[in-house]
């Protein structure tokens, strides 16, 4: 776990909320910042990272747990920047329009692998002061009525001024908090506090109450004061009873507990255990063990897992007037859901609706308008999900305009326009006024289509007409004409004559435009004397169906060509041919067919960045007839049902670059074709997309190493990775002055650290190294300058560490692995000597690498010492080093000890040092002395340094021996060296004198001072019953079970120390269970003590 790098004291002088370096903050935010309301906050810290290995870590806190790094938005941004030259990193946050609510406290965290380093500091916001300042002179008033009596009054100045006093704010306790606030404020508390969960807090503190400690002596230990457990978990409530055959009750709320699957209650000794399986939330609540009149409580809280949103929010692009309605997933149904705006919460008003379905959460505006633009947010205590509304005017475009109309009296005029909005209405003008309908005259709307229908078309009604869409400066005109025909009779024959009307759908002499699904008729008036007869043809096709969709109606002068809803095959040249016996006459009509086009084809992403894609498209196979506008985009987020428009305006080219989308998110595209006509039906989705940017280039590219072949390179990781990861790294090479860059790696190098072979001796090669991921290459990390391909000689070196460079000691058996690092190019070779002659590889290992040589001894004996010499060589240059292991033993026994002198109560030994001194210095002896009688060895010196000694205090009229141990760095030698004599201290002639007494008579009969206590034990599990007895004489003791005396069982132990009787059980089985019976024996007479065993099997709560 990293250590806190302690914090600097302030130097003398300095104030404590300045600035100050202290531990990995080269710079610290000011201990207590001001802000009036309104105004942007920012907090700047600064941390060296020339001695951390790796980049540091910064978290953001408000109060003791909420992490800012989830609020990032709006409100609050990060920044975070990097200085290569004093590598230091700068940590900057951002408070937006500061609110009073962002006052408190804050703590900045660092952390870098072992070490870490925190700041804390004060953030108050004030409100806005708007009030004017009075007049000073007006606080000074009279105190009674009038302005020239009564005396001054200065309370008024004095209340001012001690408004302005700025108590400081206390540290907030959030139960304070809840206990005070009126309900509807908990949900916001909750969120500004990070609260996870808020219904078991209002649970328990509903149920608070002070309850005063009350102390029995029932129970050992208590219930913990609380307990805490995840929703599912199981937990275990235990307390200790002093009577082990103690009955208790458990209470919940107040409510006796009954034993089940779920409540499970066991005594085990003095040990009482509740256990709830699976707990859920109707499990937290306060629970008792209840013994009589004495209770021990606790409080058991339920942790209700984060509620996580499962499914983001979309972004909408709409236009004024249309619904919006954002919608989410969480992963619990019943969750609680805030929607904000920007930074204000949305409530349930007449603008917005806010529904709960379930798990699915919803916001509805039922009307849009511009005023609504921005980004909506919707926030659960463990998640946050955001969407951007863009909301356009209204823009009406015609797609079919209002054609004039040339008719006869008795006949209709049809007026038909196409608007794009299909829920626009409007009026119709003729000649400015506004056209009222009649039984005649019929208006109808459907769709997108407004029809004008004027039947026994009178010359009247011949004008100006005109469609008003409502809401918009737009207005549709066409002109009705009426034809009055007059019949002269001629009385003479007359060819045949074909009188062809080029107005209306008629865009040349003999061409027709006829949109797709419309309805074509085509009037064609005929003259001639006498009546001729008509003939309809398509090609070498004659049509003569008076019925269909494609017919030919015959009237007076007259000849009907109708196409009912036409179609692309319709499309063609037609014929009309009319003869009579004074003739004939003929006339050709194209008629062309004209459609929306088909959808754009091959919908696809060529590149993607941080934020937006480059997509393509091709043009419709078929244009529907006209020529193409343009195109309109549309965008969704995969597995979203919600299509979000990227243009308004018809855009014309093929190719888009569509921005403002979430690096990290999967999104879908579609394309629709306009023409004249109308709109496509969409293309095909495109393949999913995810916009992702690639990696910022590789840092600290750097040359490690280089030799005639190969040249091996370092870097650090790029800083800014992203959403897209990193794949790995591409090395690239090239020739000083050329541009043709090589790549001198096949697959993608995934550590930071490649060696590049192959390479031209002597030549100035240029190296660079590029990030990529899934969205690319970064851009390339450069060397400053060529690096020439030459291996460069260094003389071979040897670096022994300082603990081989004195006498490397180590006992027998123990492992030896001495690692000793070199220099040297090229390679050097590495050869190992002991005493001059080459080591025995059977006997040590040796393993080389180009940085260092490892000897290795498995298991270290004598014949391992010696001077080890390793030399290194370079062709003729070489370097030579020398170590010298010595392996120590135990010493052998000293030799020739004798007693040389007694005196009085001393005598004086002298011995000789051992024959073997374990290969290192002998450093002290160890001398002992023994009474001939009892034989017990007792220790006169230690670390005796002298091969001899004088043992004082010895007693009079004994007979000693002694013996010696030798000493040195491993220890004490395994023998011992015994005296060849022995020391005898002489009596001087001293008489004892006896004392004489009256000899107490002591003896009793058997009596028992403690009996034995009924036990409850757990089969398995070993257990002893314990008594104490006196008498003397020192009686027998007999053990019986069930008046059966127990004999040599090597099951039972029978321990008799001082009366202190002992019978150990070894594991118990039920069969163990019943009466045991001590008795005790002398010839005085006899007692006797019983007690009842139980034993019961043992139950796991876990597989219950």
């Amino acid at each position: 776990m990293p250590k806190p790098v302690p914090a600097d004291k302030p130097e003398e002088g300095q104030e404590p909320g300045s600035t100050e370096l202290s531990g990995l903050f080269v710079e610290k935010p000011p201990a207590n910042i001001s802000a009036v309301a309104g105004m942007d906050v920012t907090i700047i810290a600064k941390v060296d990272s020339t001695t951390l290995s790796r980049k540091p870590t910064m978290k953001w806190l408000k109060g003791k747990w909420l992490d800012l790094g989830s609020k990032a938005g709006k409100h609050v941004q990060f920044k975070e920047t990097y200085d290569r030259d004093t590598k230091i990193y700068t940590y900057e946050m951002k408070l937006m329009k500061s609110v009073v609510g962002d006052s408190g406290g804050y703590r900045c965290e660092v952390t870098a692998k072992e070490k870490c380093d925190s700041s804390t500091f004060e953030i108050s916001v004030e409100a806005a002061q708007q009030e004017a300042q009075a007049d000073i002179l007006s606080t000074f008033k009279r105190a009674d009525g009038g302005e020239d009596d009564g005396n001054l009054d200065f309370s008024a100045l004095l209340k001012a001024a001690k408004k302005k006093k700025v108590k400081e704010e206390p540290e907030i306790d959030v139960w304070e908090l809840l206990k005070n606030a009126h309900p509807s404020e908990y949900e916001k508390i909750a969120f500004e506090y990070g609260i996870t969960d808020l219904r078991g807090m209002l649970k328990r503190l509903k149920k608070m109450k002070v309850v005063e400690p009350k102390y029995s002596d029932a129970f050992l230990k208590r219930l913990d004061a609380c307990y805490s457990v995840e929703k599912g978990r199981k937990i275990f409530l235990r307390c200790e009873v002093i009577d082990p055959d103690m009955q208790v009750k458990w209470l919940k709320n107040g409510q006796e507990i009954k034993p089940s699957a779920k409540y499970i209650m066991e005594a085990n000794g003095n040990v009482r255990t509740l256990t709830i399986s699976r707990a859920t939330l109707a499990d937290d609540a306060a629970y008792e063990c209840v013994f009589g009149d004495d209770k021990c409580f606790t409080e058991v809280f339920v942790k209700e897992p984060p509620v996580t949103i499962t499914k983001l929010m979309d972004d909408y692009h709409v236009v004024v007037g249309e619904r919006v309605e954002f919608e989410i997933e969480v992963s619990e149904e019943g969750a609680h859901v805030m929607w904000f705006y920007e930074d204000t919460e949305i409530l349930k008003d007449s603008k917005y609706r806010i529904k709960k379905d379930g798990k699915k959460h919803c916001l509805i505006l039922q009307e849009a308008t511009l005023n609504d633009i921005g980004m909506y947010h919707a926030w659960t205590n463990g998640g946050h999900t955001k969407g951007e509304l863009e909301v356009e005017e209204k823009q009406l475009e015609v797609l079919q305009d209002i054609a004039d109309l040339t008719v006869k009296a008795t006949d209709q005029a049809l007026f038909k326009c196409e608007v794009s909005d299909d829920k626009v209405t409007g009026k119709w003008f003729k000649d400015g006024v506004e056209v009222v309908p009649t039984d005649r005259i019929k208006m109808t709307h459907i769709g997108r289509f407004h029809r004008l229908v004027i039947d026994n078309v009178k010359p009247e009604d011949a004008g100006d007409y005109s469609f008003v869409p409502d809401g918009y400066a737009l207005s549709i005109s066409a002109k009705l004409n009426f034809l009055e025909i007059k019949v002269d009779y001629v009385p003479r024959q007359d060819p045949p004559k074909i009188h062809l009307d080029t107005t209306g759908n008629m865009v040349s002499q003999n061409t027709i435009i006829v949109v797709a699904g419309n309805k074509l008729r085509l009037d064609v008036e005929i003259t001639g004397e006498p009546a001729p007869t008509v003939v309809w043809t398509k090609g070498d096709q004659q049509i003569t169906s008076t019925e269909g969709r494609l017919r030919v109606e015959a009237r007076k002068d007259l000849s009907c060509f109708v196409i009912e809803g036409a179609e692309r095959e319709d499309e063609g040249n037609y014929t009309i041919c009319v003869t009579n016996p004074a003739g004939e006459d003929k006339a050709m009509l194209f008629v062309k067919i004209v459609d929306v086009p088909d959808p754009p084809q091959n919908v696809k992403c060529l590149s993607v960045g941080e934020d937006c894609a480059s997509m393509v498209w091709d043009v419709p196979v078929f244009d529907g007839g006209a020529p193409l506008k343009g195109y309109l985009m549309e965008r969704k987020k995969k597995g979203s049902s919600r299509w979000t428009k990227l243009n308004f305006d018809v855009y014309e080219s093929t190719s888009y670059e569509a921005k403002r989308m979430i690096e990290g998110v999967m999104y879908e595209m579609r394309v629709f074709a306009i023409n004249s006509i109308g709109m496509s039906q969409p293309s095909h989705t495109s393949k999913p997309f995810m916009p992702i940017a690639p990696t910022s280039e590789p840092i600290r590219l750097s040359v490690h190493d280089v030799t005639d072949t190969t040249c091996t390179l370092k870097w650090l990781a790029p800083e800014k990775i992203g959403a897209g990861g990193l794949d790995g790294f591409v090395i690239e090479y090239c020739k000083d002055g050329d541009t043709e860059w090589v790549v001198a790696n096949q697959e993608l190098c995934e550590r930071q650290g490649y060696v590049v072979r192959g390479l031209p001796v002597g030549e100035k090669i240029n190296f660079r190294v590029v990030a990529v991921n899934i969205a690319g290459r970064s851009p390339p990390a450069l060397l400053s300058q060529p690096v020439t391909i030459r291996e460069i000689m260094e003389y071979p070196k040897i670096r022994l560490p300082r603990d081989l460079r004195t006498k490397y000691i180590r006992k027998v058996g123990e492992k030896i692995n001495l690692t000793i690092p070199f220099q040297g190019k090229p390679r050097p070779v590495a050869t190992w000597y002991k005493d001059g002659q080459p080591i025995d590889p059977t006997m040590i290992s040796v393993r080389n690498s180009n940085v260092d040589t490892i000897l290795f001894i498995r298991q270290a004996e004598r014949e391992h010492s010696g001077t080890y010499e390793l030399v290194l060589k370079i062709e003729n240059m070489e370097d030579r080093a020398s170590i010298v292991l010595r392996i120590v033993d135990i010493p052998g026994p000293p030799q020739n000890l004798k007693v040389t002198d007694v005196w009085g109560f001393n005598a004086a030994l002298e011995w000789q040092p051992p024959k073997d001194d374990g290969n290192c210095e002998i450093s002290g002896y160890t001398i002992q002395k023994a009474d001939m009688k009892t034989k017990e060895w007792f220790t006169v010196y230690e670390h005796n340094r002298r091969p001899n000694c004088t043992s004082s205090e010895l007693i009079m009229g004994n007979e000693y021996m002694f013996r010696v141990f030798s000493e040195n760095l491993c220890g004490l030698s395994e023998e011992a060296r015994v005296s060849k004599n022995t020391a005898v201290i002489a009596k001087t002639g001293l008489e004892l004198k006896k004392i004489s007494y009256k000899e107490k008579e002591i003896s009793c009969v058997p009596k028992f001072t403690q009996p034995l206590i009924d036990r409850s034990v757990v089969a398995g599990y070993s257990t002893a019953i314990t008594c104490s007895v006196k008498g003397y004489p020192k009686p027998k003791i007999v053990w019986m079970k069930n008046k059966m005396i127990l004999g040599q069982d090597p099951k039972f132990l029978m321990r008799n120390y001082q009366g202190v009787l002992t019978l150990n059980i070894r594991k118990p089985g039920t069969f163990d269970a019943g009466k045991y019976t001590c008795m005790a024996v002398n010839e005085l007479g006899k007692d006797e003590v019983e007690c009842k065993l139980d034993v019961r099997i043992a139950t796991d709560p876990d597989k219950l």
